[in-house]
């Protein structure tokens, strides 16, 4: 075996824990500091709780807390854009008079009728309208971009 390639070995290396508790063991260290020892670790104590280091809960629950704003603020801008999309006619997204007459005998009115056929039956389903070509189609989604509306 080589010689000086070992760390020292502490015969009574003193363990402390965060709770408190303390107790000797061997180590290459002379001192431990734990987070969790068997006298306040859930498993062994049956109870709940919480070891907060350095404020990571804090910090969870705030990000948990934005997420949760972040995500109803999308669903109230979601239903602004529905109620956007309900209030814009066929004439104002400025198709030809012939595609918006096969769109009205289609019974789409309006652009959130126009986004539901396209989320359902894709563009296929617009296409197979009477009357409503693919020059149509592509006006159609020009017109819906201006607007703001994301097809």
């Amino acid at each position: 075996m080589k010689s000086d390639i070992h760390p020292e070995y502490f015969h009574e290396a003193t363990v402390s824990c965060s709770c408190g508790n303390t107790w000797v063991t061997g180590s290459t260290q002379e001192s431990i500091s734990t987070d969790l020892c068997s006298k306040c670790h859930p498993f062994y104590t049956g109870e709940q709780r919480i070891v907060d280091t350095e404020g990571q809960v804090e910090r969870f629950y705030k990000k948990l807390e934005a997420q949760q704003q972040h995500v109803d603020t999308m669903e109230v801008e979601e239903s602004v854009d529905e109620v956007v999309m309900s209030e814009v006619s066929l004439e104002e997204i400025g198709l030809t008079k012939r595609a918006v007459k096969a769109l009205v005998d289609a019974d789409i009115h309006n652009a959130s009728d126009v986004m539901e056929v396209l989320n359902k039956g894709g563009e296929d389903k617009l296409l197979s309208i009477s009357g409503f070509g693919r020059k149509s189609l592509i006006d159609l989604k020009k017109s819906l971009r201006s607007l703001g509306i994301e097809v």
